[in-house]
């Protein structure tokens, strides 16, 4: 099993957490969801659960994405686009930096 290891100091990693859990509570609320309802739209047994996420002391797990997002009423892939940057922030930056100067990098090198 792959374990995903950061060069992120543990309180950085929480940092984030902590901030994609406040994403994700926005989105909740700007859909007029209670951690309750969501659970519910989510097919999770217990309210915690969501609170866990949203206090940062948890993460989404990737095969439920798409089950939030629609309960967020966000498009899966812009969703999954703002969680990574709070959960794989190295990744986020590789994938959707911007690359205008890596590109203007190449042409000069070429």
């Amino acid at each position: 099993m792959y374990a995903h290891q950061t060069k992120l100091a543990s309180e950085e990693v929480q940092d984030l957490r902590r901030e994609g859990g406040r994403y994700l509570r926005e989105r909740r609320e700007a859909r007029g969801l209670s951690q309750r309802q969501l659970a519910a739209l989510i097919g999770v047994e217990y309210y915690t659960f969501v609170s866990q996420i949203e206090t940062g002391r948890g993460r989404i797990p990737p095969d439920s994405y798409r089950i939030w997002a629609e309960a967020l009423g966000v498009e899966a892939r812009e969703f999954v686009r703002n969680l990574m940057r709070y959960y794989d922030p190295v990744t986020h930056d590789i994938l959707f930096a911007d690359t205008g100067a890596a590109n203007l990098t190449a042409a000069n090198v070429a």
